[in-house]
């Protein structure tokens, strides 16, 4: 049982694109009796999210209750970053009544997990629980999870194909630090690979984890806030691929920030993500895009190939008027010089329109 005494946090973790702003803003306009406040942690030094959530305008959630986070991975800048933070909150007057945590999608939660046994925060708040989310489609795909006779034959497909990524194992990590399992995207899944995806989910725990459809974010918040997991108790249960090493690093994934200029026709910006995602290997690609004619944002958000946008909101006059996209790629597949000059070449010169790409569909590894 939760010390009543204590503010609950709850941790919303989650592979790249797997739908976690979506969630949370959700949260935000289903909680409204509650005074909530939400830390958004980014990979990089450029925030999306937190300016998405912003945009909600709900008031019991205010902008100043929303608060990026984007020095690092929050799991990496626990003293520097996220103690502050939460310091900062618990000195409010008056008190959140609940806090939510979104991590970057490359954050290990358990690192966060055990900061919670910092002397300053550790009396004033609990682990209400930990969600994370699973992006359905991606899992039945055999993406984030083992399936050795897939493995073997693509394996003999070519030759030099590594399985063992880092992306497995950070999947993998936040699965097992979870209280709870929400499977997105089972509309475009459906039933057959929904039924795959929650079969390997529930083979990567030893605890009996609940698992939960949810479209669009759509979820009584009733259901995930309130837990009373007190998860910072039993922390030596939510096994991990790092618990026998000393510290961890992101050595693997790197992120840059491209300015974009105003864009003819949102067409065009979709090829160049989808070139992009196919030809390069980036993981995740989001921004805003200023379109000419237009006196809305376009709102752009990419897992692989997977493109979805949206306006999203009217340009305001005191924003800067500027596009901006933020990628996220392992190490070597981030070449700074090559992205900027696939970017600029769709834009100016622009290809095959994308409904007319659909046969160049690509996954990621």
């Amino acid at each position: 049982m939760t010390d009543l005494s204590k503010r609950p946090v709850t941790i919303i973790t989650g592979f790249l694109g797997s739908g976690k702003t979506t969630l949370i803003q959700k949260l935000i306009e289903g909680a409204q009796s509650k005074n909530l406040a939400i830390i958004v942690n980014e990979f990089g030094e450029t925030g999306v999210d937190g300016d998405i959530l912003k945009g909600c305008n709900i008031p019991k959630c205010p902008e100043e209750n929303i608060i990026e986070l984007t020095n690092g991975c929050i799991c990496c800048t626990v003293a520097d970053d996220f103690i502050p933070t939460i310091e900062a909150l618990m000195g409010r007057d008056p008190l959140p009544d609940h806090i939510v945590i979104e991590t970057s999608g490359l954050a290990l939660p358990k690192p966060l997990l055990q900061a919670f046994d910092w002397p300053s925060i550790r009396s004033r708040i609990t682990i209400d629980g930990v969600i994370a989310l699973a992006d359905a489609e991606a899992v039945a795909d055999g993406r984030f999870a083992s399936n050795p006779g897939k493995v073997d034959a693509q394996r003999e497909a070519e030759a030099n194909l590594d399985h063992d990524t880092p992306l497995q194992d950070v999947f993998e990590d936040q699965i097992t630090c979870a209280d709870m399992i929400l499977l997105t995207k089972p509309d475009l899944a459906g039933p057959e690979n929904v039924a795959h995806a929650r079969s390997h989910i529930s083979q990567m725990s030893d605890r009996n984890l609940p698992i939960i459809e949810v479209i669009n974010g759509c979820i009584d918040s009733q259901i995930i806030l309130g837990l009373e997991a007190a998860a910072e108790n039993d922390i030596k249960a939510r096994k991990s691929h790092h618990d026998n090493l000393a510290e961890h690093d992101h050595d693997h994934f790197e992120s840059m920030v491209v300015d974009i200029p105003e864009v003819a026709d949102p067409i065009y910006l979709l090829n160049a993500v989808e070139k992009l995602a196919c030809d390069h290997k980036i993981l995740r690609t989001k921004g805003f895009a200023v379109v000419s004619g237009k006196p809305m944002r376009l709102q752009l958000q990419a897992v692989g190939s997977r493109v979805r946008h949206q306006f999203d909101r009217l340009w305001e006059s005191c924003d800067q008027r500027q596009g901006r996209l933020v990628l996220i790629a392992e190490h070597q597949n981030l070449q700074p010089d090559i992205i900027q000059e696939v970017i600029f070449a769709e834009l100016s010169a622009p290809g095959k329109r994308a409904e007319e790409r659909s046969t160049h569909a690509c996954h990621l590894p």
